[in-house]
């Protein structure tokens, strides 16, 4: 069993239980085992590094060096070098900043400073960074994968959704194409799903422009979901916690406000290994989705159950004032006043 340092981030112990959950669900048939890097903490998402360097890398490299620290406690197995996250955003932090610590010495040094404060230290280069679908299609392989299928996904058609942020930039030339890379149509494709051509694997999904700029988000929103139900998917499959969660989350706001009535379920593609692995949807997640896959589920066989209703909206004396939801037209008569 080959073991590996994980670091899981926020995400997936929160807004992405279902990515935990399902990733969980598929390291035991797969012979990986992943040791949780201990007392990590967030890696700044995509924001503290616009506000400044010094404490935006001391945050992110803190993990690393606790990781380092860690690989002294683990048996010298393959992979106890690397470090895996399942997070796009996770994932490209840390990366770049163990790169730009060997690129500008002068960096590393002013991080290190600033680590001693808590009695660590990382030495650039010595951890491996790496993306959970990046060690699932090189390391374990996909003929394992495909060797682990008890049911197919026949017939379910998918358009893979990679993000911007796992392929660009790409520090150690790692996958396939830049713009589109085939790791996550290739896995599919080891799951027995119908793989549609989806040109825009690697466009973005607004990111948290949601919550400073919800228009430009909701038509990088509708982009995605609107090429993918052109190309009849059931279903989109992503790898990054943020895309999933702004496609799913937003997709009912996106609607109400260009007036259209997409139902595009998104899904972490841990959940699809997960199906296809054996296992029932409540194991891996399925069902926690706002965009419900329900119809895209019973086209391998699978039932999914229903949710629970959610709660009611509290009385007007109970909640706090909403933001009135504004459409496209109405956006667009208030720009010419």
């Amino acid at each position: 069993m080959n073991k590996y340092l994980f670091y899981p981030g926020c995400s997936m112990e929160s807004s992405a239980k279902a990515y935990m959950e399902s990733m969980n669900a598929i390291l035991e048939p797969l012979d990986l085992r992943f040791e949780e890097i201990e007392d990590w903490n967030c890696c700044g998402a995509t924001e503290y590094l616009g506000i400044n360097l010094i404490p935006a890398y001391s945050l992110i490299a803190r993990n690393l060096a606790l990781a380092l620290d860690q690989v002294g406690k683990m048996n010298g197995t393959d992979g106890t070098h690397t470090v895996v996250a399942p997070c796009s955003a996770c994932y490209l932090n840390l990366a770049k900043a163990d790169h730009y610590m060997q690129e500008r010495p002068s960096l590393g040094a002013k991080v290190n400073e600033a680590l001693a404060a808590g009695g660590l230290s990382y030495k650039p280069g010595a951890l491996d960074v790496r993306h959970l679908i990046d060690v699932l299609v090189y390391d374990v392989g996909l003929d394992k994968i495909r060797s682990r299928v008890v049911r197919p996904l026949h017939g379910l058609r998918v358009a893979p959704y990679m993000g911007c942020m796992l392929p660009r930039p790409d520090y150690k030339n790692r996958w396939s194409d830049h713009e589109h890379p085939t790791e996550l149509d290739d896995l599919l494709r080891a799951l027995g799903a119908e793989v549609i051509e989806y040109p825009l694997t690697t466009s973005c999904c607004g990111g948290h422009m949601t919550q400073i700029g919800p228009e430009t988000a909701f038509e990088l929103i509708r982009r995605l979901v609107a090429d993918a139900d052109d190309r009849g998917a059931d279903l989109m499959a992503t790898v990054c916690p943020m895309c999933q969660m702004n496609i799913d989350a937003y997709q009912n706001e996106m609607n109400h406000f260009f007036g259209t009535d997409y139902h595009m379920p998104i899904l972490f593609f841990t959940q699809l290994m997960g199906l296809a692995f054996g296992k029932e949807p409540g194991e891996v997640g399925i069902g926690m989705e706002l965009v419900n896959a329900r119809n895209a589920m019973a086209r391998v066989g699978v039932e999914v159950p229903l949710t629970q209703e959610p709660a009611g909206p509290r009385k007007k004396d109970e909640g706090l004032p909403m933001p009135r939801r504004w459409t496209k037209r109405e956006v667009e008569k208030e720009a010419v006043k």
